[in-house]
């Protein structure tokens, strides 16, 4: 495994945000693996020249017989519905969650064929949502059990926290809950990261920060009202809201609708964020996803199903870090107190949000929250030249309105006075008019 260069196999591929985040920084990868149409068409435009394999469950097979090559490292985002608490969360009695394990069937094969040729195991390299550690069916414990080597599922007493670090016969595993917030983005999106690797690698050394004391960058306040252009903008709130797939077609019954995060006000008018803002928010280049014939609703669920780029980027670069270094750090020796399951060759440490002491004068920082964070702004979020098609009318800000009397919710109240203001522009009986005759349900879609 040459640090310089390291080889990547990307699995549940979506619009693929590894390969943004490590364009430049010594991975190259291999072959992706998507099935769904309208990501699988932006890897085609953008990245013509590496095979998408489609369906994951041949690739095991096609490792080992040497159709495709076998990579160092193998990443994956596999769906993240069954774990989320916004989904069935039905874990891996769901298909979908299932994939996590064909993924460590796929992880398995690999190792076999780089066992062979007398290389490393496999660097693994997962992302999903904070609710898979809360999955009834207990998903993460079963991919630990898996990574590690051993037989018989893990349960801890208490649950999974946020981060904590697994040894085991066949690899350390070290995972971490991450805010994309920190990392440039305004906006918080909390999500898992995990690496694992063999004696070769400390997957701690990379998740982990030993850090200076016991205090992290609280999010700063930033202004709410700018210029930009000529144009006039307001927004509700430092950073939004986590953007979620399905932002094209549910913008106005979701939280955010509520609290504002995912709205922007532009000339006195209201409207959600554009396709290429919701780019920019996590991390892409300006019409990334802006292929031929590309519907915004389409656009709208890749990049809500994507990783956050800068976070992705942060932790390839201590990968690549910790390879380089002729003698490794030493494996982290955390206390005995924070060991939640020890069985022969296994023991786990759960660790927690907050830095904590590990020698004389360094905390460990585990927590959301890198030690050296980054802000970023609305402010070069936003897009002047928003098409009319997103902005709300009277309709829309009326309805949000009456779902949140019907529904007793909480609003922001700057929000509240301009989804007032826009909707008594216009008569009730013209909304009502009006609303009749707009489609409505799961099947309504912006052209």
């Amino acid at each position: 495994m040459q640090p310089s260069n390291l080889t990547v196999g990307s699995i549940c591929s979506g619009i693929e945000a590894a390969s943004v985040a490590w364009a430049d920084i010594g991975f190259t990868f291999e072959w992706f693996s998507e099935i769904s149409d309208f990501p699988s068409k932006v890897l085609a435009q953008r990245y013509p020249q590496i095979p998408n394999l489609g369906d994951m469950s041949h690739i095991s097979e096609m490792l080992i017989s040497g159709a495709i090559n076998s990579p160092d490292v193998i990443c994956a985002g596999t769906p993240c519905q069954s774990f989320s608490v916004a989904g069935w969360m039905s874990g891996l009695t769901d298909l979908r969650g299932n994939l996590t394990l064909e993924f460590v069937e796929i992880i398995k094969a690999n190792d076999a064929v780089r066992k062979i040729s007398g290389q490393p195991r496999s660097i693994v390299f997962w992302e999903n949502v904070e609710g898979v550690l809360r999955d009834k069916t207990n998903a993460f414990g079963c991919l630990l059990s898996s990574l590690l080597g051993v037989q018989n599922e893990i349960k801890p007493r208490n649950g999974w926290p946020k981060a904590g670090m697994a040894r085991g016969p066949e690899r350390t595993v070290a995972w971490r809950v991450l805010d994309a917030k920190y990392f440039g983005l305004p906006q918080q999106r909390r999500r898992l990261y995990l690496v694992a690797g063999g004696p070769d690698l400390s997957p701690e050394n990379i998740l982990f920060e030993r850090h200076e004391g016991i205090g992290l960058p609280n999010y700063p306040e930033s202004e709410l009202n700018f210029t930009l252009n000529g144009h006039s903008f307001e927004v509700f709130r430092s950073y939004t809201d986590c953007l979620y797939a399905a932002y094209g077609t549910k913008w106005n019954g979701n939280a955010a609708a509520y609290n504002g995060s995912l709205f922007v006000c532009q000339n006195d008018r209201l409207r959600r964020l554009t396709p290429l803002e919701c780019e920019r928010i996590m991390g892409f280049p300006d019409g990334y996803t802006k292929i031929e014939k590309a519907k915004p609703t389409a656009r709208y669920q890749a990049i809500g199903n994507s990783w956050s780029v800068p976070v992705v980027r942060w932790l390839g670069n201590r990968v690549k870090q910790q390879l380089a270094k002729t003698h490794h750090d030493p494996a982290i020796d955390i206390p005995d107190d924070y060991r939640i399951f020890v069985d022969k060759n296994v023991e786990i440490f759960g660790l927690q949000d907050d830095p904590f002491w590990i020698d004389s004068d360094r905390y460990l920082n585990c927590s959301p929250v890198p030690s050296k964070a980054t802000i970023g702004n609305l402010r070069d979020i936003v897009d002047p030249e928003a098409d009319e098609k997103f902005y709300l009318t009277p309709v829309g800000c009326k309805g949000i309105l009456r779902r949140r009397a019907e529904r007793n919710l909480r609003i922001n109240p700057l929000l509240e006075e301009r989804l007032i203001r826009i909707s008594s522009q216009w008569s009730d009986e013209k909304i009502e008019a009006i609303s009749k005759i707009q489609p409505r349900g799961r099947f309504g879609r912006l052209a």
